[in-house]
Order: C-alpha cells, then structure tokens, then sequence
C-alpha cells in the first residue's frame, strides 16, 4: 500500500512523528507541492493508493491520471480542495478530521479580541524600545483600552468552536448572542440568546465569525450588513476569509464605522501584497494560525492515521458528502 502526503509541513514541521502512517504502508511524505500544477500532484501521486492533503487540490482531472487512487484523506476538516462529488462517482470515498481544533481557535478568538482591547504586543514593543523608561509618568498606554464585562458577543456561527469560545466570553463578564440555523442545548445551557441575522448585526458590540464557508454566508460581511451594525463594533474572524468582502471591511474601518478588526483569515492565503485590510485603521492580521497548536495538530494526526486505518479495514470513517 502506497501512502502519500502531498503537503505535509503545516502539520508537521518537524514537532511530530508520521510513524503511525508509515506503519500502514510505503509512505512518502512532501512538505509542499505547488498548488497551481497538476502535472506535479500526478506525478507525486503517482501509483498511490492513498492521498492525503491539507491545501493541495484534487481534481477531477487529477483523479482520472491517478487510477490507483483509491482513498484521499483530509489533513484538515475543511474539504473544498477535493472534487469530491466526483470522487464519490469514481468510488473514492474522502475522510476529513471533523473536530480537532476547539479549544485552540476558540482560545485565539479570544486571543485576537484581547489583542484589540489591550494592544498588548504593541505596548511590550514599546517598552523594550525605551518609551517607558524614558516616560514622565509612572504609566502610559496609547491606545484606548477596552473593558468586555457587560458587551455583547455575537456568533455568527454556534457549533463546537462557537460554544467554546461563548464560555470564554461569558467568563470574561459578556453577553453573547449567535445567529445559527441549527440551536443546541449546551449553548442554551450557557445562556446563549439565539437571535436572527439582523438582530445580531444590530445588537453585537463585538461580531465573531465562527461558521464553516456556505454559499449563504460568502461575503456577508460587506457594506450593506456593516451599516446595519453598531458604531464602534469590532469584528473577529478566524473562521473563513472568504466570509468578509475585504473592501468593504477596510473602508468600514478606515471612516470608524468598525472600530477594529482581528483576522486570522483572509480570501486569498498566503494574503497577497494588494489586500486593503493591509493598509485599514485598526486591524490586526495574523498568519492563519489558530488552528496551529501542537496539540491540536497531534490531533489531526491522529484521526488521520484511524482514518486510514478505517478504509484498510473496509469500513471508511468521517467520509463527507458531496
């Protein structure tokens, strides 16, 4: 059994072991391959009979190169690199890792929201550089900080990670709301207020986008729903880049309509040199890293060797839908 990983260092950078997959079968392991050539995923490909990916897409020409193909295993949850309707018509079933990274996007969520209220980094650079040794008073901050206790969070989303990051929200003294199509006890159970779309534009002081990507909700963030916000509302999105029309949000946040923006995400990754959330008022970018921690990544591995091991076995696991 041939087994290869197309894309394998965000995973593994060198902090994990690939041995349970090696264990499997003849694994060859490629840090990265380039995105943009299917002549060099087929020829990575190869012979394989099993493919795993995080970023590297399969398509379907990719497939029908690749006859020995018999299984694509996600390193990832998010699965939109695949064909996989026609995977499924050529018999290929496609496995992701549904749940991996809760604790930590939920965790970095928060991390960037705090970022914005307090500008920690900036001010800890400040003071390495001599401001406040150099400083007539006994303290200082430039930028104003932000008390959370008695605003209100608002999920644009409420599954695992929104509910996570509601109990972080609620411990720090916060009301939160989320807008979902599907309502759970346990976010109920939290005191979570179920509220519909425009309510949660309306009455969020700061708006978490914690949803995967839908057809419904792809550029949601524009202009349009901006204006029906608060004055002053902080966005947060860790989730998908895709989610924001980016003009829309630069402009918003230039005029101070947003007052501030934390974003691990942006439409096109790595972010390209023209992005205008760049250049914006008030916005933090980080690398697309909340899903990064190394427990989190063990995670992945994990799953991904049992999913593995579920089609040896004839009986796939986390197989998705078309």
């Amino acid at each position: 059994m041939k087994i290869v990983v197309l894309d394998g260092y965000t995973e593994n950078p060198g902090d994990l072991s690939w041995d349970g997959l090696a264990e499997l079968g003849e694994l060859t392991v490629y840090d990265r391959t380039d995105v943009n050539s299917e002549a060099e995923i087929i020829s990575r490909i190869g012979g394989a009979e099993v493919v795993l990916t995080n970023k590297t897409p399969i398509s379907r020409a990719v497939m029908d190169a690749c006859p020995g193909l018999r299984f694509i295993a996600m390193l990832a949850t998010g699965y939109n690199v695949v064909d996989v309707a026609y995977a499924r018509e050529k018999g290929i079933p496609v496995s992701n890792v549904p749940v991996y990274g809760t604790r930590s996007v939920s965790q970095f969520a928060i991390a960037l929201l705090l970022e914005v209220c307090h500008h920690v980094g900036y001010h800890s650079d400040t003071v390495h550089a001599g401001k406040w040794a150099a400083c007539r008073d006994w303290c200082y901050w430039d930028w104003p900080l932000i008390e959370l206790a008695g605003k209100t969070y608002g999920l644009l989303g409420c599954g695992n990670i929104g509910i996570h990051t509601a109990e972080i929200a609620k411990a720090l003294g916060m009301h939160v709301i989320a807008y979902d199509a599907r309502e759970t006890p346990e976010a109920r159970a939290l005191g979570v207020e179920y509220v519909d779309l425009d309510g949660l534009f309306a009455r969020s002081d700061v708006l978490g986008l914690q949803m995967p990507l839908f057809p419904f909700n792809t550029g949601i963030i524009n202009k349009e729903n901006i204006a029906k916000m608060k004055d002053g509302v902080i966005i947060i999105n860790n989730s998908r880049g895709q989610m924001v029309v980016e003009q829309d949000l630069a402009d918003a946040l230039n005029s101070g309509k947003v007052a501030a923006a934390g974003l691990d995400v942006v439409s096109t990754e790595p972010i390209r040199p023209d992005n205008p959330l760049l250049t914006a008022k008030n916005c933090i970018i980080t690398p697309h890293m909340s899903w990064g921690a190394k427990e989190s990544r063990q995670r992945i591995m994990d799953c991904t060797v049992e999913n593995v091991k579920a089609f040896l076995a004839g009986r796939p696991q986390n197989v998705v839908d078309p």
